[in-house]
């Protein structure tokens, strides 16, 4: 234990999750403000949850594989309001980028309950346990392009512009630690995103990025 009385792993965690959620809101806007995806703006609109990983690295997990953490916010739909975050790691054996690159960064829309409740649990395979489509991307493609059937639409950009990119078979896992770190006690996503029971003022830039482009209803 340190001087202060707080352990290490505590601390980094603390630290890594405050990081994970600026990084987040600043992947976000990259995503609002390019100017070659009206589709993703149109479907964030109606969308009910989403999922920000601002990095994922091939070889994050083991060889061979990718993966990286991310943050999960969702819609209040009798208020509008957003809440969150949530944390979590996002992991595959290949996520399918048909662009080259080591990195990328990805957004989830879920667009139904289904999708939003998917999330929640403390595990969940995409394309398995809840239906996932690549979200439509390129300029002039419009929200109508969609598989509006896919309880999850994924998009994603590598090099700075965006790309292809298949999530079936991903793994997406709750990061209890960054949870507990950010909100200071052990909570779980239902008590975050559901009943809201804590909130903390540092993810209020976040919330305020995705209401805007989201709108509140």
């Amino acid at each position: 234990m340190t001087v202060s009385g707080v352990l290490p792993a505590a601390a980094d965690d603390a630290m890594d999750s405050k990081q994970l959620v600026e990084k987040a809101k600043l992947s976000f806007d990259k995503f609002v403000t390019a100017k070659d995806d009206q589709a993703f703006r149109d479907l964030l609109k109606k969308a009910k949850g989403v999922f920000i990983a601002p990095q994922i690295l091939k070889g994050a997990f083991i060889v061979g594989a990718s993966g990286g953490s991310g943050v999960l916010v969702t819609r209040d739909e009798k208020t509008g309001h957003w809440g969150g975050p949530a944390f979590y790691t996002i992991g595959s054996a290949s996520f399918g980028l048909q662009i080259g690159g080591e990195a990328s960064e990805v957004v989830l829309l879920a667009m139904t309950e289904r999708g939003v409740t998917a999330l929640l649990a403390s595990s969940v395979k995409l394309g398995a346990d809840v239906g996932i489509a690549a979200g439509p991307v390129g300029a002039g493609v419009s929200a109508a392009t969609a598989n509006l059937s896919a309880d999850i639409l994924s998009f994603a950009r590598a090099k700075g512009v965006f790309a292809g990119i298949s999530l079936d078979g991903a793994i997406v896992k709750v990061r209890d630690s960054l949870n507990a770190a950010y909100y200071g006690k052990k909570v779980e996503p239902t008590d975050i995103l559901v009943k809201r029971d804590v909130k903390n003022r540092q993810a209020e830039g976040l919330l305020a990025a995705v209401s805007r482009a989201a709108g509140r209803k």
